[in-house]
């Protein structure tokens, strides 16, 4: 799982760097664990094109948004900086490139630094950008075609990896027909979304798991009125919402599913053209739930001024008993069972409004491409950086105590982060596995670091493993998701295409707009202006945008 792991474990880290510590001599020479041959001097010499070396080495520049939790993951790892660590030792002893940082930046700054750079067409020579940054870039002629590079550099076990989310990523990388960048997968399946519910609650108030919308209304108005808590106070509430409605967490954009609405993402509709979910009717039903449920004291009153931090604070606090978010979601409530041992939280599957299985959205997950600047002289190596860090992280050769979790996040030392998009499943499947036959080798590297946090909790009582069992358990949110899988409930995103040119223009606008008349429906404006913000969202260019959308999707129809 890809969170801090830096707070969940505090064992020891002994780097035992050299890479001959993975050789065995056999009598012939040096092999190691794939059987690939290794000079006598401790290097790999890999006969596959995508993982052998420069010689002489070449050199790669990048620019890096930098954080606290990557400085503090620096200062758990004696001897290493961030241009000087094992991922770029690493690199330059089985690749024979040197990774270099042009300059570094937190958070807005860096996002302040990078806009101004590409402005300027003043690029390092590899540098990870967004969907709509790789279109002007790409318009622009400053960076390269990598259709060639991906094709023959990328090593079979890559291109596995990253097809793990279908074509979809390489479909928004591509510009004119052409490769302009190397996606950085992530998971749309990681975006299912689950009811977490206090269970003690429950039981307390003589309620059932939700099987429809009004159960979940009946759930949060109980939550809301009978003092769940039992402390003679009116100080609970039904429903936690942030500021951002759709955030993964504390976010709305499950409970709107309920009612058949999906106000973030383009879906197909029933003439088989794509749409916008925010301007279709049934996000002004499940507006009007929503506005119910405000005025009614279910939602917190100034919820539109509360991010996620402060709402977690809320739930930490004992102010709810329900929430929607994703599988890490039991990290978000974790904290509110170690501070009242019998707070037990559950997640149970969304449900709707008819009772019928509820459509799970699942928005396109990938938004980062590495591009590489024009007149590089080795475009492909940006390909065989990401043919190593999968191969060192989750192929024959991996190091998975080394390269990706010491336990703390190894993996972030490294320029490129590539990952499977269905690693965090099929853990839970091997370790669904394990238990149900008693075989705990099927457990591979991720999986058993999951299973010990687990056994940690079930056997210790070790506080640091309830959350890992409320995800990965027998009931915990990816059996649930298991199950979505399987009863044909996830609704992938129909729009998976580079951003066209009215979306570079106008998306934030209508986004915004979006944003703003949806939460003032909810604060109490008249329900009819969400029919006046459907006319100004095609207006102001929802009709262009959805006329490219659908010259996209004709056009991949075809192909």
């Amino acid at each position: 799982m890809r969170i801090s792991r830096i707070s969940m474990v505090t064992l020891l880290l002994t780097i035992t760097f050299p890479l001959s510590m993975l050789a065995s001599c056999d009598g012939k020479g040096l092999t190691n664990q794939s059987g690939l041959p290794l000079k006598s001097d401790g290097e790999y010499t890999y006969t596959e094109p995508g993982l052998r070396k420069y010689n002489p080495p070449i050199e790669l520049t990048f620019v890096r948004e930098t954080s606290d939790d990557l400085d503090n993951l620096i200062k758990t790892l004696p001897g290493e900086t961030l241009e000087d660590n094992r991922w770029t030792r690493l690199y330059e002893q089985v690749l024979g490139i040197r990774i270099k940082y042009d300059w570094t930046a937190k958070g807005t700054l860096y996002n302040q630094k990078l806009g101004v750079a590409l402005a300027a067409g003043d690029l390092p020579d590899v540098v990870r950008v967004n969907a709509e940054q790789l279109r002007q870039l790409s318009n622009a002629g400053l960076i390269q075609d990598l259709s060639q590079a991906y094709e023959k550099y990328a090593a079979p076990f890559t291109k596995e990896i990253l097809g793990q989310e279908g074509t979809g990523p390489f479909e928004a990388a591509t510009v004119d027909g052409k490769l302009m960048g190397i996606p950085e997968t992530s998971s749309s399946i990681e975006g299912a979304q689950y009811i977490w519910i206090r269970t003690d609650w429950l039981e307390r108030l003589g309620l059932q798991p939700p099987q429809t919308m009004n159960d979940v209304l009946e759930i949060s108005k109980a939550f809301t009125e009978r003092d769940p808590d039992r402390n003679g106070k009116n100080d609970t509430l039904g429903l936690p919402v942030t500021q951002y409605l759709w955030d993964p967490v504390m976010g709305l954009s499950a409970f709107m599913a309920g009612y058949d609405a999906f106000p973030n993402m383009w879906i197909r509709n029933s003439s088989g053209k794509l749409v916008f979910g925010a301007v279709q009717p049934e996000v002004k039903t499940a507006l009007k739930v929503l506005q119910d449920m405000y005025r009614n004291g279910q939602i917190d009153e100034e919820f539109m001024f509360k991010d996620g931090i402060k709402v977690k604070e809320q739930i930490t606090a004992g102010k709810y008993g329900m929430m929607y978010g994703e599988q890490w979601g039991s990290f978000v409530v974790q904290g509110n069972h170690e501070r009242d041992p019998e707070a037990r939280w559950q997640a149970f599957p969304i449900v709707s409004a008819t009772g019928n299985a509820a459509k799970v959205p699942l928005r396109f997950a990938t938004h980062q491409f590495l591009a590489v600047r024009k007149g590089v002289a080795h475009p492909e190596a940006v390909v065989k950086l990401f043919n190593l860090h999968l191969e060192k992280n989750w192929g024959a050769t991996a190091e998975y105590e080394t390269y990706y979790s010491t336990p703390y996040p190894a993996w972030q030392l490294s320029p490129v982060t590539p990952y499977p998009a269905l690693k965090n499943l099929n853990a839970y499947y091997q370790i669904e596995e394990a238990r149900r036959t008693g075989d705990s080798s099927v457990l591979k590297d991720e999986a058993r670091a999951i299973q010990k946090n687990i056994e940690a909790y079930l056997t210790r009582n070790d506080p640091s493993g309830w959350g890992w069992e409320r995800t990965y358990g027998p009931s915990g949110a990816f059996s649930i998701l298991d199950r979505y899988k399987r009863n044909n409930q996830l609704l992938y995103e129909s729009f998976v295409g580079a951003p066209t040119d009215t979306m570079i223009e106008k998306q934030s606008i209508l986004d915004s707009l979006a944003m703003d008349t949806f939460t003032n429906i909810i604060l109490g404006r008249p329900i009819e202006e969400f029919d006046h913000f459907v006319e100004e969202w095609h207006r102001l260019g929802g009709d262009q945008m959805t006329a490219e959308v659908n010259e996209w999707y004709s056009d991949r129809q075809k192909d």
